[in-house]
């Protein structure tokens, strides 16, 4: 593996014969970071719409699982 910083980015080179889906896994949370990096949010505002998410969720499908 080569890290390095170029201009304004920092460049990874993995060897080919690394796993592809971690590879993936790995962009992905970097993704993620990046797109999170300027957030205000708290962990309670997180876990507050997590369970408002769960709770629609539940009321859409609930028909499916309960019977």
């Amino acid at each position: 593996m080569i890290v390095e910083r170029v201009n304004d980015e920092v460049v990874i080179r993995l060897p080919k014969f690394m796993n592809f889906e971690a590879v993936q896994r790995m962009i992905d949370l970097l993704s993620l970071k990046e797109a999170t990096s300027h957030s205000e949010a708290t962990q309670e505002d997180i876990d507050k719409l997590a369970k408002e998410a769960d709770r629609g969720w539940w009321a859409k499908n609930r028909d499916k699982y309960v019977k």
